[in-house]
């Protein structure tokens, strides 16, 4: 007969195995619906103590020639990347080759500020370096990279270097140069050797313009309600601040030996990695517990270039990963907000169509009001939720959608005397209560 501690044992690990099922089983639910509503093209990686709760690809990888998605199917990280600059400069940090502490002015000393900038105010976004590069980095085919440095260092900065914060692709992409000066060697070389080598990352790279990467997903964005091919990417620039491409499985064993291992890092690096140094909370490529949190210690990044749309996400107490990478325009980091929610148990509306209903538009009046930081307002007999850009457009007589995202809608809950009382805010399928001021 088995003792009563055993048996409860046995009862426990049942019980586990019972809510593990339920989370796979939901978590596919839920992600199918994504792909078959909202046509979610890509990949994504759901694990809880090194247990796949969902590994699967949706859509396709190549529209032209109705090529799927599959698991090993790779795609580009967009500003996911910036996780793997920092790690390339704690690694040389560590061996004496760079500080943290360095100006720019050791590096480049022929220009404005460079002395008030320091490495450590590039990681956090905290050195003034503007972001309008789009231009130079996505679609610029004559500049060099030496002429991209100049650029960028002559710009006018945004503030006094370590008084603000403001996120900065251009200075992830100065990073990458420091690399190269600390290492003597290309950013992609030294990637591919200490980073990629290391971990075993054998289906990643750095993007450029002009290998040919097999399987690599092709990248396409919604314009006018059509998917139209993503524009020129100069990859000589646009890297640092983006530029891997991986797997998804990569992705996972990256994640592996970025938080469990010190075989990249030491545990001091990394403590000064996952530590937030400002009001936005970011730490060294990644940001650490954001507001989609769920309340958990999470470490994380999203990146967003046009089609390429990605999210990585470490629960580390949780021990929970979350990854999902799109080539169509998916809201990557909305997705992964709801399979958290989904792994911690949390109510999570399946997607559906929305589709717009006429109603009264007096109703509108009752719902006009300020809940918590919401505030809704009436212009032109229409509903606008916060910024007058944004449109409610109701799919019932409590129930609307923007017209921004219809992944995210507004319901209002009305009490007996026919006034909203609160507003329960949904993202992806996520509620928020607001109450009304």
């Amino acid at each position: 007969m088995l003792s009563r501690a055993i048996l409860l044992l046995c009862i426990m690990f049942m019980l586990t195995g019972c809510v593990q099922r339920s989370q796979k089983s939901q978590l596919e639910l839920y992600m199918d619906a994504q792909a078959t509503v909202n046509n979610f093209a890509g990949t994504v990686l759901v694990t809880k103590n090194d247990t796949v709760l969902l590994k699967k690809a949706y859509g396709l990888a190549n529209k032209e020639w109705q090529i799927k998605n599959t698991i090993d199917t790779k795609f580009s990280l967009a500003s996911v990347s910036k996780q793997f600059t920092a790690v390339a400069i704690l690694q040389l940090v560590e061996q004496g080759l760079l500080s943290l502490d360095d100006n720019l002015s050791k590096y480049y000393p022929d220009f404005p500020n460079t002395n008030l900038i320091t490495v450590k105010m590039l990681l956090t976004h905290n050195s003034g370096v503007s972001n309008d590069c789009e231009d130079v980095f996505s679609s610029n085919r004559k500049m060099h990279r030496d002429s991209v440095v100049h650029y960028v260092l002559n710009k006018p900065l945004l503030f006094e270097p370590g008084t603000q914060t403001a996120y900065s692709n251009e200075g992830y992409y100065l990073l990458t140069t420091l690399v190269e000066k600390a290492s003597g060697i290309r950013f992609s070389t030294y990637m591919q050797k200490y980073i990629f080598d290391k971990t075993n990352m054998l289906n990643s790279g750095i993007s450029n313009n002009d290998s040919v990467i097999l399987k690599m997903a092709k990248p396409y964005y919604m314009v006018d309600g059509a998917y139209v091919q993503n524009p020129y990417v100069n990859w000589d620039y646009n890297i640092g601040l983006d530029g891997v491409y991986a797997t998804i499985d990569d992705l996972y064993a990256w994640s592996k030996y970025l938080f469990d291992e010190t075989t990249l890092l030491s545990e001091k690096s990394k403590q000064q990695m996952f530590t937030p140094y400002n009001a936005e909370n970011f730490g060294y490529g990644v940001l650490v517990n954001p507001f989609y949190n769920h309340g958990r210690n999470l470490v994380g990044h999203d990146g967003g270039f046009y089609g390429s749309q990605t999210s990585f996400n470490k629960f580390v107490d949780d021990d929970v990963f979350i990854a999902v990478l799109s080539n169509n325009g998916s809201p990557s980091y909305l997705i992964a907000y709801a399979l958290a929610a989904i792994v911690f148990d949390k109510e999570v509306e399946l997607p559906y169509k929305h589709i717009e209903v006429s109603i009264d538009p007096k109703l509108f009046t009752t719902y006009v009001g300020e809940y918590e930081d919401v505030k809704i307002h009436v212009r032109n007999n229409e509903l606008y939720y916060s910024h007058h850009n944004i449109k409610l457009i109701p799919e019932s007589d409590t129930k609307f959608f923007r017209s921004d995202n219809p992944n995210r809608t507004i319901e209002f809950v009305v009490d007996a005397e026919g006034k909203a009382s609160r507003i329960i805010v949904s993202k992806a399928g996520v509620p928020e209560v607001k109450y009304r001021n």
